[in-house]
């Protein structure tokens, strides 16, 4: 099948849950035989290659360069417009929309490409992030009406998503979650350049927009230890600002600037971003807002402790493996970190578990035969309602976790 996918910023991925689920998603189906096409942003394209020729292909995926107004009310919009007009021009089987705000231009295509499937998938409900004006939330709550509404079919990526959409809208989506690859444990070398060894810093990875709440995890560390010491864990932010002015950004670094422990290291991708999850005592994610979050999913699949607000969103990839706080609450956050660093066996027990539980509920081999099977009951039968179900999953996903169940007893 032919391909399309619209709403990310590009790929491969250098931040955004996002455009780690497209790159993950569709490199798998390309290596499946699909023909896959992602429309990407220039000037996210020239940050990923750093200015140099970005190619034509990635991973057999062939990328589309579509332009865009990069403001921060006016990069998604208008690089979605330009993305859809571009794909009428083209044979396509699956167009498939990323995002509310993406997706309330999904009525274009469903009525002009009549032959085409039209996809949608619900990564969460942007219009709570609290960068966005009365008018942006409000075009954002139209995007998510009709993504429920208008395609053909509409994924979601959390339960949590998928029963929201039941009670407000009446009406049954398909779930199949974000996905996450098993990562291989790299030892301490680059991040020593910041004075970092294992087990002697708590990490945390994401935009530094508001919603994320970094500052409550800033507070709480400063009530910890009030006075900066040599002793103390440091404190690791990984990311920097993803649009706008960048004030966010500004405000979290002037809170930590009396404390040379909180580290900011900025975006960070490959053999860095690893040995940071890969030698982080406890993995800290204090988000106000999230879809199904891709960095404690990431931490997880290293073995990492993770704590989290307790919302919904947070709470479901959590589930019995991990510990949460108050969302928003310094107090109560503060409360959890002296505890947990306190408790190195529990720490390393919880993360051992957590990465077992990932693998078997978030394979990224078993979420793209969800999706081409979703496509294929699209394309093939046409359904006015494509009814979710849950799909089949392999056998040998259970071996592979009682096998690694076995070794890590062993050890």
């Amino acid at each position: 099948m032919r391909i399309y996918f619209i709403g990310q910023k590009g790929i491969p991925a250098s931040y955004g849950g996002v455009e780690h689920h497209v790159e993950q998603l569709a490199s798998r189906l390309a290596k499946k035989g699909h023909e896959v096409y992602v429309y990407c942003r220039p000037w996210y394209q020239n940050l990923v290659f750093q200015n140099k020729k970005v190619p034509k292909t990635y991973q057999k995926i062939k990328l589309l360069n579509n332009p865009s107004i990069n403001t921060k009310n006016l990069d998604a919009i208008t690089s979605t417009f330009t993305a859809t007009m571009n794909v009428l021009t083209r044979k396509a089987d699956v167009i498939h929309y990323h995002g509310i705000g993406p997706s309330s231009l999904l009525f274009i295509p469903k009525l002009l490409k009549t032959k085409s499937r039209i996809v949608a998938t619900f990564h969460c409900k942007d219009y709570e992030h609290q960068k966005w004006s009365f008018l942006a939330r409000s075009y954002l709550k139209f995007g998510e009406h009709v993504c429920v509404k208008i395609p053909n079919g509409t994924i979601a990526v959390s339960k949590t998503i998928q029963e929201y959409v039941r009670e407000k809208y009446h009406k049954k989506i398909t779930y199949i979650p974000n996905g996450v690859p098993l990562f291989t444990k790299e030892k301490a070398k680059n991040i020593k350049d910041w004075g970092l060894e294992k087990d002697k810093y708590i990490l945390t990875v994401a935009r530094l927009v508001k919603h994320k709440n970094i500052h409550t995890l800033i507070k709480a560390y400063q009530l910890l230890f009030p006075k900066p010491n040599k002793t103390n864990p440091k404190l690791v932010i990984v990311g920097g600002k993803a649009d706008g002015s960048g004030q966010y950004e500004d405000y979290l670094k002037n809170l930590a600037k009396e404390d040379p422990n909180i580290i900011f290291t900025g975006f960070q991708t490959g053999e860095t971003l690893a040995e940071l999850f890969s030698n982080t005592y406890l993995y800290v994610h204090p988000s106000a807002a999230e879809g199904l979050p891709i960095a404690v999913l990431e931490a997880m699949a290293y073995s990492n402790c993770v704590l989290a607000s307790n919302i919904p969103e947070n709470l479901e990839p959590l589930s019995d493996f991990g510990f949460s706080f108050k969302v928003g609450n310094v107090d109560d956050l503060k409360e959890k970190l002296v505890n947990l660093l306190h408790k190195p066996k529990l720490i390393k027990e919880t993360g051992e578990k957590a990465r077992l539980y990932v693998r078997k509920k978030y394979s990224w081999d078993q979420i793209v035969e969800k999706t081409d099977e979703f496509y294929e009951n699209l394309y093939h039968h046409n359904p006015k309602n494509l009814h979710p179900k849950e799909f089949a999953t392999h056998h040998w996903d259970k071996i592979a976790d009682l096998t690694e169940q076995y070794y890590t007893n062993m050890l």
